[in-house]
């Protein structure tokens, strides 16, 4: 035992602290030589702090002594966090795996002024706040406004959503040029009155126009061999060496100047139609960023039969101009809206509903039977694309219809119950509504693991993280974990588990609650897990099965959960051997707090020098059976069972005899019987 301070052996030395300083000196000692005084400064360095009265070791306690209440509180919170210690430092030479109970050492004195004066040089930026009217609110400032718009170096034509929406102003611009040259080139809609708004609009879009081929298309990221280009100079080259680049500038060729030769023609701007490249571009980026893509789809292909419309209009009304207005019953007449009755001819034509008056001339006759070819090709095309479109949209739902009605054509075919077949039915649907498939590792299986596992993570790590079972694994190793969970879907009723089946699996609750039944006949709620929420995580590390189920959990709703096998994990612990000890080790632990009784009603702790003596310890249950009682009536009950014993064992003693003796005596005439066959044998043979 280490040596005390020499202070300490003066006449008022307090009896209580050396004998428990004696106490935690031997533990540690045990644990760690090198610690031994580490807690002997501590301890008297504590002591000065203490205003309690002092025990001398020579003359004995007076009667009237009384303790301090405040000092024996302190005294033993003292000795509490030292027994901790102790026992903390125990474990961790048991298992070097665990962390260190250590804090982490704390800055210096130098390191905290810098980390002041870095905060200090940090100023906020100041808040920006705009007055309308009487209200007044916070806006951001300009300057977060022009760092926005600015244009970066390079452009990812894939997730940039600032290029999409270039493109689409792009798109208008174009759409204005296919739309209106045609209508003003063949309807005498373009007169002197108007053509400076007609022009600016041109103008307008011919900036546009320049914008992308100057500003933005050079800027636009390519990928060769694999690696993704975002040089300026390469990226220049590789724009000006394609064919959309020929097709850009061609579109932008100042055609316009003729109009001071030949006058103000829309035909001279038919060139700006050559930019078909960057609208459906357009489409394609746009579709890869909405969610429901084929409403999209479906618009787009009525815009397609919406143009064709138009062009076979203008087409009449120039075919109709070209014979004469009104020289014959087929053309047009020139009364009411010219471009509403021509755009209903040609709707009347291309779609084939026929009641047109017939074609005079030759002319008329050609004309018409073009419109017919045209007209059954592109509505039939048309057709075709807009039931692909919604074909695609429904494929999903058309298969889960197909997955159910196979279903209930089995259950039909094998009769099973009603009940059954409701419950498969409502599963079917709930599963469908919910998550929109019906198993999603048929969705993920198509994607690369890496892939698969950003998703999983994004879906599950943030639930996984939180039980305490795989704290402080391999971050790896829960990322396979993952790969490996599987979505279950629980109706309202079902048993996740029962009370008494041997635990093979871990449930982690992803949506829904489910409700851990007990009591006498087992419908006792005992407790409501909801979302997040882990049970059965004991099962995947218990060894050789012997963790029963000691509760029936029951669905208390819909109820969607992760499971996790022991045999998955088994085979991910093979690459991870740290991991596994450590799950091994707090498994244990778990099982032991487990194990555990319910903790009862707080014991009340001696006060003064008795709380140094520890409490007294519970009589052993096997004695308390002997007994059966306290005091006298115990004794005598002890004594009437010695007696039942002795009457017993006599009772059984006389029994063994009589029986012994039973089987002598029979033994005995067997042996007489015996005898007298033998001599009658003999007198026989001697009278032969």
């Amino acid at each position: 035992m280490a040596q005390l301070p020499a202070e300490w052996h003066s006449k008022t030395v307090p009896v209580c602290i050396i004998r428990q300083s004696q106490v935690i000196e031997d533990e540690i000692s045990s644990m760690n030589k090198p610690k031994r005084h580490s807690f002997l400064p501590l301890l008297s360095s504590t002591l000065s702090f203490f205003p309690f009265v002092l025990i001398s070791t020579q003359n004995p306690t007076p009667s009237g002594f009384k303790t301090n209440d405040y000092a024996d509180a302190q005294l033993q919170e003292l000795v509490r966090k030292m027994r901790e210690r102790a026992t903390v430092y125990k474990e961790k030479l048991k298992d070097p795996v665990l962390s260190s109970p250590e804090g982490s050492p704390t800055a210096s004195k130098e390191e905290k002024k810098e980390e002041k004066k870095e905060k200090a040089e940090a100023k906020p930026e100041e808040d920006h706040y705009c007055d309308m009217l009487c209200c007044k609110f916070k806006k951001p400032p300009l300057k977060k406004y022009l760092e926005y718009l600015q244009l970066p170096d390079s452009i990812d034509s894939y997730t940039d959503h600032r290029y999409v929406a270039w493109l689409m102003l792009v798109t208008v611009a174009y759409n204005w040029n296919c739309w209106f040259i045609p209508l003003r080139f063949v309807f005498p809609y373009q007169t002197p009155s108007n053509t400076i708004y007609w022009f600016t609009m041109d103008i307008l879009c011919d900036i546009c126009y320049l914008c992308d081929l100057l500003i933005f298309q050079p800027r636009v990221q390519f990928i060769r061999g694999g690696d993704t280009i975002s040089d300026k100079m390469e990226m220049k080259k590789f724009y000006h060496s394609s064919i959309k680049f020929r097709l850009d500038v061609i579109s932008v060729l100042p055609l316009d100047v003729l109009y001071f030769f030949f006058g103000f023609n829309p035909a001279f701007r038919a060139n700006r139609m050559l930019k078909h490249n960057t609208f459906f571009e357009f489409n394609d980026r746009l579709e890869a960023v909405l969610d429901k893509a084929y409403i999209y789809r479906v618009i787009r292909t009525t815009g397609y039969l919406l143009f064709i419309l138009h062009i076979n209009a203008c087409l009449y009304y120039w075919a109709s101009d070209y014979e004469g207005l009104g020289s014959t019953r087929w053309v047009y007449d020139g009364e009411g809206n010219m471009y509403l009755r021509c755009y209903y001819w040609a709707v009347r034509t291309l779609i084939t509903i026929g009641g047109l008056p017939e074609p005079q001339t030759l002319f008329e006759i050609v004309f018409q039977l073009l419109n017919f070819f045209l007209g059954v090709f592109v509505f039939s095309s048309l057709i075709g694309q807009m039931r692909d479109v919604i074909g695609a949209a429904t494929a999903g739902q058309n298969y889960y219809r197909s997955c159910m009605d196979n279903t209930v054509s089995y259950m039909n075919t094998y009769s099973i119950p009603k009940l059954v077949q409701n419950r498969v039915r409502t599963w079917y649907e709930y599963t469908w509504a919910s998550q929109g498939m019906l198993d999603e590792s048929e969705l993920l299986e198509q994607m690369p693991s890496k892939m698969q596992l950003a998703i999983a993570i994004d879906v599950s790590f943030a639930i996984v993280n939180k039980v305490d079972l795989f704290k402080g694994c391999d971050t790896q190793m829960i990322y396979d974990m993952l790969l490996r969970l599987k979505s279950i879907v629980y109706l309202p009723g079902d048993f996740v588990c029962k009370k008494g089946e041997i635990g093979r699996e871990m449930y982690i609750i992803k949506q829904g609650e489910v409700q851990v039944l007990g009591g006498p006949d087992g419908t006792k709620v005992l407790v409501t897990l909801r979302a997040g929420a882990v049970f059965g995580e004991i099962s995947l590390l218990a060894a050789g099965g012997g963790n029963r189920r000691t509760a029936n959990v029951v669905a208390h709703g819909f109820a969607n959960l992760f499971i996790l096998d022991k045999k998955t994990l088994n085979e991910i612990l093979v690459h991870y051997p740290d991991s596994e000890k450590l799950l091994m080790k707090k498994a244990k632990v778990l099982l032991k707090e487990k194990g555990k009784p319910a903790p009862g009603p707080p014991v009340q702790q001696p006060r003064g020098l008795a709380s140094l003596f520890g409490q007294k310890q519970e009589t052993p249950k096997l004695f308390k059976a002997m007994l059966g009682g306290k005091g006298r009536d115990g004794l005598v009950r002890l004594l009437q069972l010695k007696r039942q014993q002795d009457i017993q064992s006599r009772e059984n003693r006389s029994k063994e005899k009589s029986k012994q003796t039973k089987i002598l005596k029979e033994s005995k005439d067997k042996i007489d019987f015996t005898k007298t066959l033998r001599a009658s044998d003999s007198i026989l043979w001697k009278q032969q």
